[in-house]
């Protein structure tokens, strides 16, 4: 289970870290995906959601 969402697939971006002298270390920006209960067709399931999905309204959250 990575960090990614199950909706968009989003995932990992990578770059660079550039200090004040101009050199580069690569480094990785994560998503921010929350494990969320969501209902599909009904049933409630466990998914790695981002903020970007529930938010839009992409899928309903189940209490």
């Amino acid at each position: 289970m990575g960090k990614y969402c199950e909706i968009c697939n989003k995932g990992f971006m990578s770059g660079n870290l550039v200090s004040h002298s101009n050199r580069k270390t690569k480094r990785k920006w994560a998503p921010n995906v929350q494990r969320v209960h969501v209902l599909i067709d009904g049933t409630s399931t466990k998914m790695n959601v981002c903020t970007r999905c529930l938010r839009s309204g992409k899928v309903v959250r189940s209490i």
